[in-house]
């Protein structure tokens, strides 16, 4: 289900938590759509999810990064999930939608075609991305919901360490 909504909170119902695991704190992710696939991240690292704006280009950024937005007075790096799912690129649409979330090192905007909405998970009903996905780093789990499979995502891994340090360099004030 897309959310048509434009506002920063969204919410779809979760499934229910058997009651035998309902003391066990669920697992919370936000679930966001790009191309055909659904991904996810885990709530706790969104800050907010905001309509797509312009952002400018960033000299000197990797090749993930499409630019930088102001949001609330933070230079945040737009990072290109299409690239880094191997999706075909395209131009922004005006339905697209930024996901502000923090890693340990920094906030990042992801460009996504839209905000699905919340859904919990048990935590026994998340499969561990190695033991299905290996070599893909940046994918932490894998839900199953009755609709299909949602990928959800590891922010801290999802840059590699050039790409983190390409992004700090191109972000660096420089000296006059």
């Amino acid at each position: 289900m897309r959310t048509e909504a434009r506002s920063s909170v969204f919410t779809i119902p979760g499934a229910p938590v058997p009651s035998d695991v309902a003391s066990a704190a669920p697992l919370r992710i936000v679930s966001f759509t790009l191309e055909a696939g659904r991904y996810a991240l885990p709530l706790a690292a969104v800050e907010r999810v905001v309509p797509v704006v312009e952002f400018t280009p960033l000299p000197k950024a990797p090749e993930i990064v499409l630019g930088i937005v102001n949001q609330g007075g933070r230079i945040i790096p737009v990072v290109n999930v299409r690239r880094r799912f191997g999706h075909p690129q395209r131009e922004v649409q005006l339905s697209d939608q930024l996901i502000v979330a923090r890693t340990s090192r920094r906030r990042v905007a992801l460009l996504v075609d839209g905000v699905e909405g919340l859904i919990e998970r048990a935590k026994h009903e998340i499969t561990q991305a190695p033991d299905v996905l290996p070599g893909l780093e940046y994918v932490r789990g894998i839900a199953k919901l009755a609709d299909g499979l949602v990928l959800i995502h590891d922010l801290n891994t999802f840059l590699s360490l050039e790409e983190e340090q390409r992004l700090d360099e191109a972000l660096a004030p420089t000296g006059t």
